[in-house]
């Protein structure tokens, strides 16, 4: 009996292993939306770099994703400052990971925008804007 359940627990060891291969991408393809206008823009951050959404400063620490075989999936770890306060200081809103499959596990609470990961790219797909560069016109509703 012990060695069905240790066959069973080594099948499962293995679906984990595979399950938690990332591979580091260089660029976060994210999306926010504005609550007050309804509009969705999709930016792109390289990894170590920082862009503005309204009165936020979102920083990409980290981003990976699945190989092409595996089902796919992308992580990155963001920092989020908001900086509307009126006397000049910043408040840390978020710092973790964010998931695209899974938006809801990990995210940003705030009452103005909602941001979250759409996927890790590597140069290649991506075309890395400058951080500095404004988001991607707002998409029409």
């Amino acid at each position: 009996m012990s060695a069905s359940i240790l066959s069973v627990w080594g099948g499962a060891t293995g679906l984990f292993a595979q399950a938690l291969d990332y591979r580091p991408a260089k660029i976060a393809q994210l999306q926010g939306l504005d609550k007050i206008t309804a509009r969705i823009s999709t930016f792109t951050v390289p990894v170590g770099q920082s862009a503005q959404f309204g009165t936020l400063s979102i920083t990409v620490d980290a981003c990976f994703r699945t190989p092409p075989e595996e089902r796919p999936e992308s992580a990155s770890f963001l920092e989020i400052v908001d900086t509307r306060l009126s006397d000049g200081e910043s408040q840390s809103v978020f710092s973790g990971w964010m998931f695209a499959s899974s938006p809801g596990l990990s995210a940003l609470e705030h009452p103005v925008y909602d941001v979250w990961v759409k996927e890790c790219l590597d140069v290649v797909e991506g075309g890395a804007a400058p951080a500095n560069s404004p988001p991607d016109k707002p998409a029409e509703n």
